[in-house]
């Protein structure tokens, strides 16, 4: 509750009591109402750790053989700058734009600094307002619909490099930001990669169907596992702690069997940019293939194979449903080891069922969800979940990603 109090002129004020803080990292933001983004953040970093692995265990327990799962000790985040993927809701005024988030009336929050955000996106922002001033760029005013540039979306690569993606209504202003390109490098000598993506409904989504790629860099090379980034492809935005998972994976697919036989072919299925494929193939892995819808994120993945110096045999990559795709695989091309990296909604149940009934001894499922996580797991009893660790993406908050390696039952 807020104590309500004057300002000396007669104007009534809610004054919201600070936060009583036991953690470590501190924010202006937070302290001050503007944004609660990082709702555990008065929390020990540590007791938020411990939670998650609570809340996930607790959330899978239902399953068969929950309770013989080892559970590693949970990958940690810096807790500050970590953030390599950021939105920035774009308000204001022409004259003074904000960056930063919505806030309750629908509008823009400035949230400069932002403590979680890596340092070169925080670099990047003055001059990214400068750029928005230069061009007389309207932000758009969602209680309104009016305006013209809704977010802009900012990446950090390796070198500290940027891909920045203007989202805009229309196409009005793209041949504009075009020609000012100069300009954004020089305020923002970072850019690397700058796009236009067209957003024009109304809608609470971050962008919109059409990019237009306007610099000659067409992928933004990434700092884990030589990967590389398109502008409409996944990315984890936790680099430090997505090096960790793809290192986590690698090692639990590289296992020898009991018999001692090391597997030598790997399916990486909703596989993005390649992480799970890459990370195995450099590792050592003969042979990976990795199956994505998005052609983007797969022209991306056969570049990072290409420049990591991937024959086509030992590193496949298709564009294609990934639940389809391996339906249609005959038995004799089953793998050793399947990773599957879903969505939000998780693998859902024709993928469930597939991967219960064939024959690939291990299967290792990567889940930025527990809730669906535990209801695929719940799908698949011919497949026991051996081993499990969190991954903490997204530190202060309540968002985990969790990895659970799974041996096939045998009759």
């Amino acid at each position: 509750m807020g104590i309500t109090t004057t300002d000396g002129g007669g104007a009534y004020l809610t004054v919201r009591p600070a936060p009583t803080y036991t953690g470590a990292m501190r924010c202006d933001h937070f302290d001050a109402g503007n944004c609660r983004s990082c709702s555990l953040l008065p929390q020990p970093y540590e007791r938020q750790l411990a939670g998650k692995v609570e809340a996930v265990a607790a959330t899978v327990s239902p399953i068969p053989g929950a309770d013989e799962i080892t559970w590693l000790a949970p990958a940690s985040s810096p807790e500050k700058g970590f953030r390599t993927s950021a939105k920035l809701v774009v308000g204001g005024s022409r004259r003074r734009p904000t960056l930063g988030i919505l806030g309750p009336d629908r509008r823009g929050v400035d949230l400069p600094g932002c403590p979680i955000q890596h340092p070169a996106i925080n670099r990047a922002t003055p001059g990214l307002k400068r750029f928005i001033r230069a061009l007389d760029l309207t932000p758009y005013d969602v209680p309104t619909k009016r305006g013209e540039l809704k977010n802009i979306l900012v990446t950090v690569g390796a070198e500290e490099r940027l891909m920045i993606r203007f989202v805009l209504r229309t196409r009005e202003r793209v041949s504009d930001i075009r020609s000012a390109l100069p300009l954004l490098r020089d305020l923002v000598p970072a850019a690397h990669v700058v796009t236009a993506n067209i957003h024009p409904t109304h809608e609470a989504i971050v962008e919109g169907p059409d990019e237009i790629i306007l610099t000659r860099a067409r992928t933004l090379p990434l700092a884990v596992e030589g990967l590389e980034l398109g502008p409409r492809s996944f990315a984890q935005t936790n680099a430090h702690v997505a090096a960790t998972l793809y290192e986590q994976a690698s090692a639990w697919a590289s296992r020898p069997f009991c018999d001692g036989r090391m597997p030598e072919s790997l399916w990486d299925l909703y596989c993005g940019v390649g992480g799970f494929a890459l990370a195995a193939a450099r590792a050592g892995f003969p042979r990976v293939t990795g199956v994505e819808v998005s052609s983007g994120a797969i022209s991306s993945a056969i570049s990072a194979a290409r420049h990591a110096g991937l024959s086509r045999g030992a590193a496949t990559f298709i564009a294609e449903d990934a639940t389809a795709w391996a339906r249609a695989q005959p038995p004799k091309d089953i793998p050793d080891v399947i990773v599957v990296n879903p969505p939000r909604r998780g693998i859902g149940t024709e993928l469930a069922t597939y991967l219960n009934e064939c024959a690939a001894p291990r299967v290792i499922y990567s889940s930025c969800n527990p809730a669906s996580l535990a209801t695929d797991l719940a799908a698949m009893p011919s497949l026991r979940p051996v081993e499990g660790r969190i991954f903490d993406m997204f530190p202060h908050t309540t968002h985990v990603e969790t990895a659970v390696l799974m041996s096939r039952i045998k009759d």
